[in-house]
């Protein structure tokens, strides 16, 4: 059986980076007597992965990491164990049973990723930002040097933003997330920050990732749905 648990990380385990919590949730599901499956070979280890990686310094309500059981249970009674043991700052807030074949990995099926920007106070932009959005979102291009794998490259990024939106305090961005391709929300605020002619300030903003999506439609429209949404409950 394999199922795909989602949780949030908050406050202080924002700073646990993802290898720690990869260490951590294999801890916790020994103390939660979740008979997880091995690999088989020398070295077995627990059959798990992670669908999009948090870096460290962001929270989030919208993690997720696929697991393969042994013995089946309902998805309620798995969700009640983990959170037996789970530590202040992470809750897993559900558990679907996902399908067994590897199109259904979550890793592979990462599209997009939806994230709030919040200015901490005194660091907020100098000017309204709220009246440059319509503006920056209507350019054509927004050429930034992203980094890949060996270097920094001149990339257009327009195209990987999905929306960029104010809500109330805060920004609202919905970007192209996973392997075809990745953007950072870091980058888009350096963007727009040139886009207005202001200074990017040292730890101006905080980052919440606040969903995950993949996309079910065609090379025509986009169809985001959450990672979430694939699996289903088992009582």
């Amino acid at each position: 059986m394999k199922v795909r648990v989602k949780f949030e990380k908050t406050g202080a385990m924002k700073f646990v980076g993802h290898l720690d919590m990869m260490r951590y949730f294999q801890k916790a599901i020994r103390r939660a007597g979740i008979d997880v499956a091995f690999s088989e070979g020398f070295s077995p280890h627990m059959i798990m992965s992670f669908a999009y990686p948090l870096g460290v310094g962001m929270t989030s309500s919208g993690e997720y990491f696929d697991l393969e059981v042994n013995t089946p249970m309902s998805t309620a009674e798995m969700g009640r164990r983990f959170n037996s043991v789970m530590a202040e700052g992470v809750r897993v807030l559900s558990v679907r049973k996902i399908p067994e074949d590897k199109k259904s990995k979550g890793m592979s099926l990462v599209a997009a990723a939806d994230y709030f920007v919040d200015f901490r106070p005194g660091l907020e932009p100098k000017q309204d930002y709220r009246k440059y959005i319509s503006a920056f979102m209507a350019q054509p291009s927004v050429i930034m040097l992203k980094k890949t794998k060996k270097s920094l490259e001149e990339t257009d990024i327009r195209p990987m933003i999905y929306r960029f939106e104010a809500v109330d305090n805060r920004l609202f961005l919905q970007l192209a997330s996973g392997s075809a391709r990745n953007l950072k929300p870091d980058l888009v605020m350096e963007a727009f920050y040139r886009y207005m002619g202001e200074e990017v300030l040292p730890f101006a903003w905080m980052i919440h990732r606040q969903e995950i999506y993949a996309d079910m439609g065609d090379e025509k429209r986009r169809k985001l749905v959450t990672l979430e949404s694939l699996g289903e409950i088992i009582g």
